[in-house]
């Protein structure tokens, strides 16, 4: 069986180009962001080879590519304060926001690895809180 990270890094070499270097870009911020995060791939099914999926104490997000971004979607994306404004899709859903990046933008690692932070916080509150229940 291989494991996630090296799902993603076979993802990683089969896109080439700018998508590879944007995911892998954001793969090391998302893991510098906090070194417990982890690793996961997720929905495999006979018409998607899977989705990578970063977690700790539940979902943080997902990483996508497509023809013309690489997406980042938060699973609880709707509940973080994005003081930087990096969220600019799925804006209208109740629970999920996402990040589009496209070819030739440049992502602000700071306040993607604040966002990261803020997403781990709301897991382990979150977890905190039906522990006390």
């Amino acid at each position: 069986m291989t494991d996630a990270s090296e799902l993603i890094d076979e993802r990683i070499r089969e896109l080439g180009g700018w998508r590879a270097e944007t995911f892998s870009e954001v793969r090391r911020i998302i893991k510098e962001a906090d070194p417990e995060i982890v690793e996961e791939w997720k929905w495999m099914k006979p018409s998607s080879h899977g989705t990578p999926v970063w977690s700790r104490s539940g979902g943080i997000c997902t990483g996508e590519t497509y023809t013309h971004v690489v997406k980042l979607t938060f699973h609880k994306g709707a509940s973080l304060a994005d003081p930087a404004g990096l969220f600019n899709s799925s804006l209208g859903g109740r629970v999920r926001r996402a990040i589009d990046i496209r070819e030739g933008e440049k992502v602000d690692e700071m306040a993607l690895k604040d966002l990261v932070r803020r997403a781990v916080a709301l897991n382990l509150e979150q977890g905190q809180s039906r522990r006390r229940r």
